[in-house]
């Protein structure tokens, strides 16, 4: 999700390198969006509460400069429930930021045989999430590869590894279906994709939209609504970080 300031076309981690204007707020969006953030803290406060490790990691993450442009932490919440529900042991993170998703997601995974592998294009992000996994004390089941994610899957892609049981997809949106694409040659039946910020504020509904970001998420929800082997949804949401979304596919046989 964080902004990158590198002119390459397919960074791992730059999630509008080109974005639209916002509209013009409607009469009473500023209410609506305090009672969304209000409703958010308390389902935070009471079911996704902060530890030292998170606190440290949004702390660190702003101070280094890094856009605050984290999951919230329900949605890490959520991140760490599925990969539990799903009994996943390997994850496949695209976009890694300062380690806040990366830190809700190991934590689901077991201390032994869970392995969290995490791309990055930043190395200085990179450098924030090591500290900030080292710290949590999850160094020893995440990896952090950084570079450019469309080369760093090609790579990873040619060592053969053992499929991943989940994948969340958190990088340009521009790149959204060729990440998706990469995720099936990397996954197995039954493993689980999330591809998040699919609603891009209402945008997503605009066919003829030339932001990179609306297109290249609008052809990551054709290819799960038209490949043979994914049975996906996505569920747009209102909370903290406004009005939002994801999508969610399962690999078929």
């Amino acid at each position: 999700m964080s902004p990158s300031h590198n002119p390459d076309p397919n960074p791992s981690h730059n999630p509008d390198p080109n974005p639209s204007p916002s509209p013009a707020p409607s009469p009473g969006a500023d209410h609506a969006q305090d009672r969304w953030t209000e409703v958010d803290d308390y389902f935070g406060d009471l079911l996704a509460p902060a530890d030292p490790a998170l606190t440290a990691t949004l702390r660190d993450s702003e101070s280094s400069g890094l856009p605050p442009i984290n999951v919230a932490p329900t949605q890490g919440k959520l991140l760490h429930l599925l990969a539990r529900i799903q009994g996943a042991h390997r994850v496949l993170e695209i976009g890694t930021l300062g380690g806040y998703s990366t830190i809700w997601l190991a934590r689901a995974l077991p201390a032994e045989g869970g392995h969290l592998l995490t791309l990055e294009y930043s190395e200085e992000h990179a450098a924030v999430a090591a500290a900030n996994l080292s710290r949590a004390g999850l160094d020893k089941i995440t990896e952090i590869r950084t570079g450019p994610a469309l080369d760093s899957l090609a790579a990873l892609h040619a060592e053969a590894p053992a499929p991943f049981d989940l994948v969340f997809i958190d990088a340009d949106k521009a790149n959204n279906r060729n990440y998706l694409e990469w995720s099936l040659k990397l996954t197995r039946p039954g493993s689980l994709i999330i591809v998040d910020n699919v609603v891009r504020g209402g945008g997503v509904v605009d066919a003829d939209s030339d932001d990179p970001a609306v297109r290249g998420t609008r052809a990551a929800l054709e290819l799960i609504a038209s490949h043979p082997k994914l049975d996906g949804t996505a569920v747009q949401t209102v909370g903290l970080k406004g009005h939002d979304g994801f999508a969610l596919a399962r690999v078929l046989d």
